[in-house]
C-alpha cells in the first residue's frame, strides 16, 4: 500500500510537472511574440511600471520567484529524505551527470567569453529547467521509459540545488551585516521551531516573510530565503501530519502554473529586430547557447556513459543509449533557472538581451533535438493482450 501510495504521488508530481512545463513554452511563446509586435513598446513600460520601490519586473523576479525556490526547496528536501535520492546508490548516477553537466557548459561559456570581460556569466548554461524539459518530455508519452523520466527528474534536482550555490556563492551583492545578522536570528528561530516540533505552517511562513525582507535589504539574493525556509519546514513520514507535504502540495499549482508562466511571460519577451549572425555571434549568446546545446549533451552523456562502462552506478532500467542521449540533450533546456541567474549577472539591458537570446537559442535546439533523438528511440507501448 506504501509503494502504491507513493507511486501514486510520483506519478501525479510528474504530470503536474509535465503539465506546467508546456504552460510555460507557451507563456514564453507569447513573450516572443508580444515582444516583437505593435504591443512592444506597451509590454515594456507595463514591466517597467513602479509598484513601491520595484518595478513589476523585479517584484515577479526578487518576490514571486522567491515562492518557486521555496518550492524547489521543498522538493530537494523531500528527495534528499524521502524520495528517490534518499539512498545514496540512486543518488551517484544522476549526481555524476548533474555535476558534469554543470561543468562542461561553465567551461565553454568562459572559453567564449574570455577576454570579453562577461565572464561572470559562467554560470548561466549550467542548470535545467525541470518544467520545461518534463514538459517537452510528456509530449513522447508512454514512449519514454519511466525510469528515464525519474532519472531527468533527479538530475534537474541536483542541478537546481547546484544553482542555489553558486547564487549564493557567486552572486551576491554587497553585504550589510546588521540585515545579514537579523536574517541569521530568522534562521535561528526557523530551526527552533523545527526542533520544538511545531507542526503548524503559519509561524514558519511568518519568519520566512521575515528572512525575505532580511535577505533582500543584506545584499544576499532574497529568493534565497525561499530555500532555506523550506529546509526547516518539518518533514513527517506520514503525509496528513507533514508540513512539508501541506506546503508543497499547496504551492505546486500556484507555482506551476502562475508564478513560472508569470515569470517567462516577464522574461523571455525579447526584440528579434535586426537579428543576424554577428548578434548571435557576439560572446554572451554564443557562450550561452553553445554551453546549453553542446556543453550540456557532452558532460551528462559523456559522464553518465562513463559511470556505466565503470561500474559506478548502473544504468536506468529499460532505456538504451540513444534514449540516454536524448534525455543528455533535454538537460540543456535551462530557461528558468539560466534567465534567473543571466538577469542577476548583468544588469545592462543590453546585456540581458543577449543573455534571454542565449538562453532561447540554446535551449530551443536542445529541446528540439532532444525530442527528436527520443523520438528515434522510442519504444512503442506494449498492447494489453
Amino acid at each position: 500500500m506504501v509503494g502504491q501510495r507513493v507511486s501514486s504521488a510520483l506519478r501525479e508530481f510528474l504530470s503536474s510537472e509535465a503539465a506546467g512545463g508546456l504552460v510555460l513554452i507557451a507563456a514564453a511563446a507569447v513573450a516572443l511574440a508580444v515582444a516583437n509586435s505593435a504591443f512592444a513598446q506597451d509590454y515594456f513600460a507595463l514591466l517597467d511600471a513602479k509598484l513601491g520601490p520595484m518595478s513589476l519586473l523585479h517584484w515577479i523576479n526578487d518576490g514571486l520567484m522567491a515562492l518557486f525556490f521555496l518550492l524547489v526547496g521543498l522538493e530537494m528536501k523531500r528527495e534528499l529524505l524521502d524520495g528517490q535520492l534518499a539512498r545514496w546508490p540512486n543518488r551517484v548516477l544522476p549526481g555524476i551527470a548533474a555535476a558534469s553537466g554543470m561543468a562542461v557548459p561553465a567551461i565553454i561559456y568562459a572559453f567564449v567569453n574570455r577576454g570579453s570581460g562577461a565572464l561572470h556569466g559562467w554560470a548561466i548554461p549550467a542548470a535545467t529547467d525541470i518544467a520545461f524539459a518534463l514538459g517537452l518530455l510528456a509530449l513522447l508519452g508512454s514512449r519514454v521509459p519511466p525510469s528515464l523520466k525519474l532519472f531527468l527528474l533527479a538530475v534537474a534536482i541536483i542541478d537546481d540545488l547546484g544553482a542555489v550555490l553558486i547564487i549564493a556563492a557567486f552572486y551576491t551583492a554587497r553585504i550589510s551585516l546588521l540585515w545579514l545578522g537579523a536574517a541569521a536570528i530568522c534562521v535561528i528561530a526557523l530551526w527552533l521551531l523545527n526542533r520544538g516540533r511545531v507542526l503548524a505552517l503559519f509561524p514558519y511562513l511568518l519568519l520566512g516573510v521575515g528572512l525575505w525582507v532580511c535577505a533582500f535589504r543584506s545584499g544576499v539574493h532574497p529568493t534565497m530565503a525561499g530555500v532555506v525556509l523550506a529546509f526547516m519546514i518539518p518533514l513527517r513520514p506520514d503525509e496528513q501530519r507533514s508540513p512539508l507535504h501541506h506546503l508543497e502540495h499547496g504551492l505546486s499549482p500556484w507555482v506551476g502554473f502562475a508564478i513560472v508562466p508569470l515569470f517567462g511571460l516577464a522574461n523571455a519577451g525579447v526584440s528579434l529586430a535586426g537579428l543576424g549572425s554577428s548578434t548571435l555571434a557576439a560572446p554572451i549568446p554564443l557562450g550561452i547557447a553553445a554551453g546549453l546545446f553542446f556543453g550540456k549533451q557532452l558532460g551528462v552523456f559523456g559522464s553518465v556513459w562513463l559511470a556505466i562502462r565503470l561500474r559506478l552506478a548502473p544504468a536506468p532500467g529499460g532505456a538504451s543509449l540513444l534514449q540516454l542521449y536524448g534525455i543528455a540533450l533535454l538537460c540543456g533546456v535551462g530557461f528558468t533557472m539560466s534567465l534567473f541567474i543571466g538577469l542577476i549577472a548583468f544588469a545592462a539591458p543590453e546585456a540581458q538581451a543577449a543573455v534571454k537570446l542565449g538562453v532561447l537559442l540554446g535551449s530551443a535546439l536542445s529541446g528540439l533535438f532532444g525530442l527528436m533523438v527520443l523520438a528515434l528511440g522510442a519504444r512503442p507501448a506494449s498492447r494489453p493482450a
